[in-house]
């Protein structure tokens, strides 16, 4: 795909090939996006710890072999294989007991062996590990009927990793087990990109904060909880700049400030066709916008392009409709991975998708994909299956309370039987 400018696209849409603001499929939109992102270059040094859900801005290499020497994968007896005779069964004297992270000078002569516990050092002459259970242990001898492989349960050094090698990429996403692994090395401190900063704001006349009694008119603004609750498990830094009135001048200078402080800003509300345009023209004055309609639902407003700060910074800004399950739809589809890219990540998963059974029909028009809200379950026989959430409207936050997935419908698919097969995306542990 060739990079253009968002100006270009704005000025001149044909310029792109198969660009249609007035109808973006889902797929097409995420491509757009991604050629825009430059990830953050600014770099800190974290204690290990620390380091938990960032991205890493270095390679991480192995400092030693891991495991640094041949130990024992069980508690048994370590014994040369060359020590087998043929004429079973086999009886070897045991001269000493190796322990984990001891040493055991003594090197075994033909017929001996040592008793060993897991992780214990292969004492010098050794090569071949059996499990206790499998000998008859007698005073000071060993013997066993069943002939043991060569090499079994042996843990030969550089197995794991060996020194010098990438153990995990820059931009890898550290998790919990990374920490433990890092922490096998002995490497206290690691490299990572600082944090993303976003900043986000609603928009509206008819917003009032939580706490305060409603006007005629008016409803609660929920879409910053919502993006708070997303943002903070994206680990993030976050800037609340609140819900902010359709007063051209508030909004001018809170669209600003918040280019100035961010990487991103996130605004719900403004960019869906019927609403008051201040928005769209604080955008065209202040930076380089594109307005879309998705082909999907609920999303079909979205807004993408940068924005340029009161102090000449430039910041990324997507634009999201006002609607609850709107706003957090188009959150998952587009701005999620986005912001992961920027963050570091060259190419984030995905969130995961697999097929299973949906116990209930569902209503849907072909010609644009649909994110409808579902259940996921185990049945009673243990098989993976989906229901819906009951109503799909835009407005019903209660149907994302209730959802651990999306039910994604793509272009193609209309109306469907209980006992249809559909695409599940996975939200539990990031919704």
């Amino acid at each position: 795909m060739t990079r253009l400018t968002t100006t270009q696209i704005t000025l001149d849409p044909s310029c792109m090939d198969d660009y249609d603001p007035n109808s973006m499929p889902v797929v097409k939109a995420r491509q757009f996006i991604k050629q825009y992102l430059d990830p953050i270059q600014q770099t800190e040094t974290l204690a290990l710890r620390a380091s938990l859900g960032r991205v890493l801005s270095a390679d991480i290499l192995s400092p030693a072999n891991v495991p640094n020497y041949d130990n024992s994968a069980m508690d048994g007896y370590a014994f040369n294989a060359d020590d087998i005779v043929a004429e079973m069964p086999t009886q070897l004297k045991v001269i000493g007991t190796v322990y984990a992270g001891k040493a055991f000078d003594i090197a075994l002569k033909s017929g001996e062996c040592a008793r060993i516990m897991t992780g214990g050092m292969m004492p010098t002459g050794a090569n071949t590990v059996v499990m206790q259970e499998r000998v008859i242990a007698e005073a000071d001898n060993i013997t066993f009927s069943e002939t043991p492989k060569r090499g079994m349960n042996v843990r030969y050094a550089g197995e794991d990793l060996q020194q010098g090698q990438t153990v995990l990429a820059a931009g890898h996403l550290m998790r919990a087990a990374d920490l433990g692994l890092i922490a096998s090395l002995g490497i206290a401190e690691v490299s990572v990109y600082r944090k993303l900063k976003v900043a986000f704001f609603s928009t509206g006349d008819e917003l009032t904060g939580v706490g305060e009694a409603l006007k005629t008119g008016q409803v609660y603004d929920s879409n910053r909880y919502t993006l708070y609750g997303m943002l903070s498990q994206m680990g993030v830094e976050i800037i609340d700049m609140g819900a902010i009135a359709d007063e051209p001048a508030l909004l001018e200078s809170t669209l600003l400030t918040a280019a100035s402080q961010a990487d991103v800003v996130i605004t719900s509300g403004g960019v869906s066709v019927g609403e008051a345009d201040y928005m769209k023209l604080l955008l065209a004055k202040h930076g380089q916008v594109v307005f879309w309609k998705i082909a999907m639902k609920p999303g079909r407003p979205l807004a993408y392009g940068k924005i340029q700060g009161d102090n000449a910074k430039t910041a990324h800004y997507f634009g999201l409709p006002g609607n609850p399950v709107a706003v957090m739809v188009t959150f998952y589809q587009f701005v999620r991975e986005a912001m992961l890219v920027l963050m570091g990540q060259p190419n984030p998963a995905p969130l995961p998708m697999f097929k299973v059974e949906c116990t209930e029909k569902i209503k849907k028009m072909t010609g644009r994909t649909e994110f409808q809200r579902g259940i996921l379950f185990a049945d009673t026989d243990g098989a993976w299956k989906v229901k819906p959430t009951g109503s799909q409207g835009s407005a019903i936050l209660s149907s994302m309370s209730l959802a651990n997935c999306f039910i994604v419908l793509d272009e193609s698919v209309g109306n469907l039987d209980a006992g249809s097969f559909v695409t599940v995306q996975v939200l539990d542990g990031i919704a």
